[in-house]
């Protein structure tokens, strides 16, 4: 009889369950984008009650992984449905879905060259199409990291070792690092400068404006004052975009101020950097490519799975100063060698995800103009649905959006923020549409992310609609 392990290897059964889970993939994927979809978007459960389905499940026998799979679909939020529009996430490309497949089964660690050969290289080649997309010289490149947080910090990391030996010698006594950066920046900035050991008063939060890009008339006074208090700027970061409003920091003023300063100017461009491909939006990143090093997430408006971010710098060198060290069992060579072909000594990550062949997919099969198409039409689709808004008298829009993210919100005469919280939470419950919401100088709006390209003006009007037969159902049961 044969034993289990040698059954779960069986090319055989693999070839049975993976032409069904591909007709059941596409069965889903027709379901949820046909213009006759009803489904809903999200079958919204509570943790509790979620948490308790699953504990049932994992006590039952499994006769089929495929029933698994089917639930686990069911019961999970529908990206590709045109009514979803909610956290920045993409809706991957089909075609991703096959990369992502192979790369799974080639489970390919990319530390070494011997263990990521096509993974290393294809990240050579991306990195540096990348960055001059974004308008950098022939001395730019890069690699890829699991995801925004891990970017931006593995950036503040560089930042720090240019003006620095703390990798080797720790902090000296006295040392007091800051940051600049938009108080409106992605919480994984502030993470990252904490667990470099800054502290609270190392990250120092710029004021925006009335469109929620930084001050950068006020950059001056915020790095005079830390200055005086005893502390080291070691970078700013600029916003390309935000993540609540979309906003996109003036870059150019940015870079002019750190030149003035000798300062490393980092740019998180993990939403708003894929701009630099449609000649109708790049404006929005000029002066990117003055950075010394930027992020952008290909799993946001790139359409490939989670998570897949390139970290572009300047100048190839600096990204292999901040995790310089010996391992005699990966390297054989030096440790300050610069080896784009082992990826472990630029990174955080030892073995990751050769997720690289995603995007590289992408790009053989359709070309760069699906990059532009999608920002063209998010970005356009975002301008379509304030207009809509601007001229319904029951909505408030909190500025006007420069990218595919739009905040608006229910006007009432009860508390406005509770109210708009309850209308979003209705929202949630009943699941044909998947909005999110955020805070905007202490008020509570509605966001939109415009993350799926098959999404019409039709949808959006249906949702302006909803969201007043919600805020009409709370009036009516207000008493």
């Amino acid at each position: 009889m044969e034993n289990i392990l040698d059954q779960a290897y069986s090319a055989d059964n693999f070839r049975q369950q993976g032409h069904a889970l591909i007709d059941m993939m596409a069965d889903y994927l027709e379901r949820t984008t046909s213009e006759k979809n009803k489904e809903k978007t999200i079958q919204w459960q509570p943790p509790t009650d979620q948490l308790a389905t699953w504990q049932e499940d994992a006590q039952q026998p499994l006769a089929d992984p495929l029933e698994l799979f089917q639930d686990a679909i069911a019961r999970s939020i529908h990206l590709h449905n045109p009514r979803y529009m909610g956290h920045q996430t993409t809706p991957p490309l089909p075609v991703t879905v096959l990369s992502s497949a192979v790369s799974a089964l080639l489970n390919q660690g990319q530390a070494v060259y011997e263990m990521g050969m096509v993974g290393n290289s294809l990240e050579k080649i991306m990195s540096e199409y990348l960055a001059r997309k974004l308008g950098f010289g022939s001395e730019a490149s890069g690699f890829l990291t699991s995801g925004g947080s891990l970017g931006n910090l593995t950036a503040l990391l560089a930042a720090r070792a240019a003006v620095s030996n703390v990798w080797n010698e720790g902090h000296q006594e006295g040392q007091r690092w800051a940051v600049l950066v938009s108080e409106e920046a992605h919480y994984c900035i502030d993470r990252a400068a904490r667990i470099m050991g800054l502290g609270t008063e190392g990250i120092i939060k710029v004021p925006v404006n009335e469109r929620y890009q930084m001050r950068t008339d006020q950059l001056e006074q915020y790095y005079q004052q830390a200055i005086s208090e005893g502390k080291q700027v070691l970078c700013v970061v600029g916003c390309a975009c935000t993540t609540s409003t979309g906003s996109y920091d003036n870059l150019e003023a940015i870079a002019a101020f750190c030149q003035k300063y000798n300062l490393w100017f980092h740019v998180d461009g993990a939403h708003g950097a894929p701009a630099a491909f449609s000649p109708k939006y790049k404006h929005l990143v000029k002066g990117i490519e003055q950075a010394d090093s930027v992020v952008v997430d290909y799993h946001k408006m790139m359409m490939t799975p989670s998570l897949s971010t390139a970290v572009i710098f300047k100048r190839s060198g600096d990204s292999y100063k901040t995790f310089a060290q010996r391992a005699q069992y990966l390297w054989a060579e030096q440790p300050g060698e610069e080896e784009w072909y082992n990826g472990g000594k630029r990174s955080v990550e030892c073995t990751k995800n050769m997720s690289i062949l995603n995007v590289y997919t992408i790009l053989r099969t359709y070309g760069e103009t699906i990059f532009r198409e999608n920002i063209d039409r998010l970005y356009g689709l975002a301008t379509t649905f304030a207009a809509q808004v601007r001229t319904n008298p029951a909505f408030e829009l909190a500025y006007e959006p420069e990218c595919n993210i739009v905040c608006l919100r229910y006007l009432t005469e009860c508390d406005t923020n509770s109210f708009n919280q309850q209308i979003r939470q209705l929202l949630l419950e009943e699941g044909d549409f998947f909005i999110v919401q955020t805070i905007l100088k202490g008020q509570t709006y509605l966001r939109v992310s415009l993350m799926n390209p098959l999404t019409t003006e039709r949808e959006l009007q249906e949702l302006l609609g909803n969201i007043e037969q919600k805020a009409a159902y709370l009036l009516a049961h207000s008493h």
